[in-house]
């Protein structure tokens, strides 16, 4: 069984888990599987608002994907909530990506 098939199951296994959703998407970004890793970062903060990280990803996967305004969204939101939760490191990140794309 592959990793991707592993993580797929534990999200399965798992739906409310945020860190099972945001491994999965991760795997996807990986595998160059873009829209598979922004469906999967969606669920992670659906379930998850707060978890900063998953905007940024979520963000690189939009970049590779082509939808540069859907990053900047994406972004905008993520270091709001960065800075609203003390994540200063992850909004860091977030601003530098936002200003490179």
């Amino acid at each position: 069984m592959s990793r991707l098939e592993d993580l797929r199951r534990l999200a399965q296994a798992e739906p409310n888990d945020p860190l099972a959703h945001y491994a999965l998407a991760l795997e996807h970004l990986n595998l160059e599987q873009w829209d598979a890793a922004v469906t999967a970062f969606d669920k992670t903060l659906e379930i998850d608002a707060n978890y900063t990280a998953a905007y940024y990803h979520k963000a690189r996967a939009e970049i590779r994907a082509g939808r540069r305004d859907a990053a900047k969204a994406t972004l905008d939101s993520g270091m709001r909530c960065a800075r609203a939760s003390g994540d200063m490191k992850t909004e860091r990140e977030m601003r530098e990506l936002w200003e490179t794309t």
